[in-house]
């Protein structure tokens, strides 16, 4: 791959890169990444804070790059291969995607909350347009996902797709998050999102629809160890027979993400004894880091140049659904939920969360607000039911997509 884009910058032919959400910390951390990496160049950032896309602009270290507020001017007046969606809206996110899919550019989504919601519809909405949309590569999600993509290759069964958390605490609040957020360079609804495991819960289920399994109950166990290697003490891999997503918590490597995989072949378990990979059949594979947006070009040039995926839904097996942060009164208007003061964010398999709302859908728009008809205790789940919902150009993608998906049961 590095060849290739080497191939491109010597023959002044780079990927032209568009990053909407540029004035955001990830954002900005792409734009810096196309100075660094050969055969990509920014060519546009796109940001609701004008003076963000323009610090991101000038962090690419290329002339002439576009910065705007607004992204359709930028999309139809310059030419554009691949669209890096990296904000953290739904509504948005999701008229951003499917106007870069119209005009024939490339999609990478760093944006889990609309993969997730969306990804199937997106995917097909892509394949129709001829071009390609993708999960990121530099995420605990798209890790893992080529990490998988490798064992399987050795011939090894997957058990379980595991993510390293730090620190968890369903309940934060914006407030008391503000001067974490300020040190980790994040906005306030970012840390929340993350701390309250809601952002965690949406990447272990974009890895339980990429590949086929569930939560072993919901919300996943999440056992606090020590260390990743503790993970054969905290589960008892004899039960999933089908292969789970889950986390551990507060263990070392920080930030990393781990894969179990099961082999019962004599001769390869001899092997793997001498590799110091344990006696088996159960085997762990971890990563010590992910880079975010260091690792987004993977994805960018997958795209670009092999029209591959780091990861997309074989279709919809979970969902993540929001539930009370503390008790909540009728009449409370929703345009919003993730990193908020109100709602938290569960995965769970669908068929047992048919009348449950997925989370990443009350994100309006700033529009029209969603109004709540009915009290709701702190942890309660949220039903349909329980919502009066205008209609939106979000809850309109959304039923296309289950019309899609139910049409593809059908066949």
């Amino acid at each position: 791959m590095i060849n290739e884009l080497r191939k491109l910058e010597s023959g002044h032919r780079p990927i032209r890169i568009a990053v909407v959400g540029a004035g955001g910390s990830m954002g900005k951390g792409i734009c810096l990444q196309t100075k660094l990496t050969p055969g990509l160049r920014l060519v546009a950032a796109i940001d609701i804070n004008i003076e963000g896309a323009e610090e991101a602009a000038r962090l690419s270290g290329h002339s002439g790059v576009l910065f705007n507020s607004e992204l359709l001017p930028i999309l139809d007046k310059i030419k554009i291969d691949v669209l890096v969606e990296a904000t953290n809206t739904v509504e948005f996110a999701a008229k951003a995607c499917i106007a870069a899919l119209e005009r024939k550019i490339h999609v990478v989504l760093m944006n889990a909350e609309i993969d997730l919601l969306l990804g199937p519809y997106l995917h097909h909405f892509a394949k129709k347009n001829g071009v390609i949309i993708t999960s990121d590569a530099g995420d605990q999600y798209g890790v893992v996902a080529r990490m998988v993509r490798e064992i399987q290759l050795w011939g090894f069964k997957l058990v379980m797709l595991g993510n390293i958390k730090g620190f968890l605490n369903r309940y934060a609040m914006k407030e008391k998050m503000r001067e974490e957020a300020k040190k980790r360079f994040l906005n306030v609804v970012q840390c929340v999102a993350y701390t309250d495991g809601t952002k965690l819960n949406i990447e272990q289920a974009l890895l339980a629809n990429g590949f086929g399994l569930k939560p072993w109950v919901r919300g996943m166990q999440g056992p606090r160890c020590d260390d990743v290697e503790n993970v054969f003490e905290k589960f008892d891999f004899t039960r999933y027979d089908e292969g789970v997503v889950d986390y551990i918590l507060g263990a070392k490597p920080g930030g990393g993400v781990f894969v179990v995989g099961y082999c019962d072949e004599p001769l390869q378990r001899r092997y793997l004894e001498y590799y110091k990979r344990g006696e088996g059949p159960y085997y762990l594979f971890y990563r010590p880091y992910h880079l975010c947006h260091l690792e987004t070009p993977e994805a960018i040039a997958t795209a670009f140049l092999y029209k591959k995926k780091i990861l997309e839904p074989l279709g919809k097996s979970t969902g993540v659904f929001a539930f009370a942060k503390k008790d909540l009164y009728k009449g409370l208007a929703i345009r919003s939920a993730i990193g908020g003061d109100d709602f938290y964010g569960l995965i769970d398999a669908r068929e047992n969360a048919k009348d449950l709302v997925p989370i990443a859908l009350l994100d309006t728009d700033g529009t029209a607000a969603i109004i709540l008809n009915r009290s709701k205790n702190q942890d309660e789940p949220l039903c349909w039911s329980d919502l009066d919902f205008p209609e939106t150009s979000l809850l309109d993608l959304y039923q296309k997509q289950e019309l899609l998906l139910e049409d593809q049961i059908k066949r």
